[in-house]
């Protein structure tokens, strides 16, 4: 990616030099020369001296580095002055360019360079998804096992999941995620009395290697999990760019995921640390409401639980799920009425006492909103 030029960008290398025009140049003149670029390749120069450079025709780009490996890329479009011992090399920006050079020794030729795309490209990128479920199991649900070519990843919304790969039974609580390999057999199941919720989507990626991330159970980050729902929010809107936003933010989840196992120790210690806090609450938070979510609940009750004000949870929601904490406990009580539902043991009228709902024309009107479809509809769907 090539970079602005400025005294900031520049720092390190040397001195962005006013802008005054193809007549500047370094006190004790030196020598000088015009240097014709080339497309294919550039030659690598070590500065001996300061050494001033400046584009004398077409445009170019200027690409420095401190220890001759790796360069930085920068649109020459201001006379410069390099410091001595810094790496440079040269390249045309489009079409034909030149550069005039000034030093009072001629910079040290080292080797070539070849010349390389200027343009950022995908170090990671998925190419297509085949499968994208939010999927609601019954108690004790026994997946009994599949492989396939693409790999898969499986979020745990709700609940607990037993995921069975390569000779391991890992167990994932709310909040965990693995990903299963291409070709890799794999098969999930709960245990008695649990009936989790989770998100399962196969999808083609290229560029980085994923296998640091496969057979792994991970504590999903926040911004993994606001990826993930803001996939599910695409999902449900569907317009025409939803699913190029599904599919960006699952290359970004992937790139999220990959930047975890491979930060060093020390600097995920400190990002940890600086966000531990708050995501603590958040999860807290979460907890509490779902392990309670038959009761009568409210903002005050669960800052309460978690030791802080009603309107910091508020503003850890908004930061962190982008919802209110009122909101997430509403769509929580609807989520846990389907499985209520879906277990036919109460008729409407109870689940919405059970749910704490003020009548069940309340509950039914929320289901509707948040479902498209009645508690009616939905129970004739899943029996």
């Amino acid at each position: 990616m090539i970079r602005n030029l400025n005294q900031v960008t520049f720092q390190g290398f040397g001195t962005v030099l006013p802008e005054r025009g193809k007549a500047t140049r370094p006190a004790g003149k030196g020598a000088s020369l015009i240097l014709n670029l080339e497309q294919t390749s550039a030659t690598v120069y070590r500065a001996r001296t300061d050494t001033w450079l400046s584009c004398a025709s077409g445009t170019s780009v200027l690409c420095v580095s401190s220890d001759g490996e790796s360069f930085l890329e920068f649109y020459l479009d201001k006379p410069v002055c390099v410091k001595k011992d810094v790496y440079f090399a040269l390249e045309p920006f489009k079409g034909e360019a030149s550069v005039q050079i000034c030093a009072q020794s001629v910079p040290e030729s080292i080797g070539k360079r070849k010349s390389g795309s200027l343009r950022v490209s995908h170090r990671i990128r998925v190419e297509g998804i085949y499968t994208f479920f939010y999927q609601e199991k019954e108690q004790g649900f026994l997946f009994p096992g599949e492989s396939h070519p693409m790999p898969e990843l499986t979020y745990v919304d709700g609940g607990e999941l037993h995921s069975v790969a390569e000779g391991q039974d890992l167990l994932l609580k709310q909040g965990d995620l693995v990903i299963y390999g291409p070709n890799q057999w794999h098969m999930q199941y709960a245990d008695i009395g649990i009936a989790p919720r989770f998100i399962t989507i196969s999808f083609d990626v290229s560029g980085a290697e994923i296998t640091p991330l496969l057979n792994r159970r991970f504590a999903a980050p926040q911004q993994a999990v606001n990826l993930l729902q803001g996939m599910l929010r695409e999902q449900e809107r569907m317009d025409a760019y939803s699913d190029d936003m599904i599919l960006a933010q699952l290359s970004m989840l992937l790139m999220c995921l990959l930047r975890e196992t491979e930060a060093p120790t020390g600097s995920r210690l400190r990002s940890t640390n600086a966000v531990h806090s708050e995501n603590e609450v958040v999860r807290q938070a979460q907890q509490f409401i779902s392990e309670n979510i038959r009761q009568k609940l409210s903002v005050p009750l669960v800052a309460e639980h978690v030791d802080v004000s009603p309107s910091y949870l508020t503003v850890l929601f908004h930061k962190n799920l982008q919802i209110s904490p009122g909101e997430y406990i509403r769509r929580v009580k609807l989520q846990e009425s389907k499985q209520m539902i879906r277990e036919n043991n109460l008729n409407f009228t109870e689940i919405a006492a059970v749910l704490q709902y003020s009548t069940v024309h309340h509950f039914s009107r929320q289901f509707k909103e948040k479902f498209g479809i009645t508690p009616t509809e939905y129970a004739k769907s899943v029996r």
